[in-house]
């Protein structure tokens, strides 16, 4: 007989075992990592929208893509904070169901935005004479409204599937709701679930294989000449270290989430859940803002303009 129960809430035991000290550091350390992720992807925002010469398809996409990092660490980072200066940590079933919806929302937009940014610089280097009447205004909205509608299908279908399962558990042993770890916990058979999920990871897998194929087209192109070797490295090569930062911080929590040794300490099993949350929302701004010619000028020319006005 399954022993299913209806839980209101779950509770999360990635904190079980910290002292009081170690969560005041915690919580100083994550109050200083989010504000640092909001700091420069609201800065990278802020100088795209403001610069009327950076409204083109390539900044408008990298504007998407620090949007989407505010949006998926917002669904984290609060609640963590809550928890660190909380002796109790749960969180309803209804906030534990949209927490892993904002979060998975947030992986697959990222993918979508970069395999977006891939095909512009596809265009731009080896098509450049075809490249506006390709990238028009109208398909960049398309675009960006693609990147975010089919990740909003295709996670809305997993959660709303994960929310029909009868659960024999509440507990779940990391520091956020994540699907699989609500899937264990499953009375009943998750077969359909895992053939989703697995379709689901597919998917955007083939959007990594997109972007492969063409960066081999962006590496025979850019050999031809100086002009697209000066493109590839000063567009594609940010791109390329943005995408292998969020595949490899993703990859590292799938696998662990899926094959992860019992052995391993649970500040060592933290880290890794988190720092799909952590590292790309930080580096990958830094990363453009930096390598990127046009935005570092404007963000420094806008800077140097508030001072003026300030001084006025």
């Amino acid at each position: 007989m399954i022993n299913a129960t209806i839980f209101s809430e779950f509770s999360l035991t990635g904190l079980n075992g910290t002292t009081t000290k170690q969560r005041v550091t915690l919580f100083s350390f994550t109050l200083l990592c989010y504000s640092v992720i909001l700091l420069v992807n609201g800065a990278l925002i802020v100088t795209i929208i403001l610069e009327e010469k950076l409204h083109e398809p390539m900044y408008i996409f990298l504007c998407n893509l620090c949007i989407n990092s505010i949006f998926g660490t917002t669904g984290f980072y609060p609640k963590f904070l809550f928890d660190l200066l909380s002796n109790t940590h749960v969180i309803s079933y209804t906030g534990c169901l949209f927490q892993v919806f904002v979060i998975y929302l947030y992986v697959a937009t990222d993918f979508s935005i970069l395999t977006l940014m891939a095909y512009d610089r596809y265009v731009a280097i080896c098509r450049p004479l075809e490249y506006h009447s390709v990238m028009t205004k109208h398909r960049v909205v398309l675009l960006v409204c693609f990147s975010r509608f089919v990740p909003f299908l295709c996670h809305g279908i997993v959660v709303i599937m994960t929310s029909k399962l009868e659960l024999c558990g509440s507990h779940i042993g990391k520091l956020y709701c994540d699907n699989w770890s609500i899937l264990k916990l499953s009375c009943s058979s998750i077969t359909t679930n895992n053939i989703v999920g697995f379709m689901v990871i597919v998917f955007y897998c083939g959007h990594d294989l997109f972007i492969m194929c063409s960066y081999v087209l962006l590496v025979k192109s850019a050999l031809k000449s100086r002009e697209g070797r000066g493109k590839f490295m000063q567009t594609c090569v940010p791109h390329f270290l943005c995408l292998l930062n969020v595949t490899v911080a993703l990859l590292f929590d799938l696998m662990y989430a899926r094959y992860g040794s019992s052995s391993i300490s649970q500040s060592v099993k933290n880290f890794m859940a988190v720092q799909f949350l952590m590292i790309p929302p930080i580096l990958n701004p830094i990363i453009y803002g930096l390598k990127l010619t046009q935005v570092r000028n404007s963000f420094l020319s806008l800077c140097t303009d508030n001072k003026r006005w300030l001084k006025d």
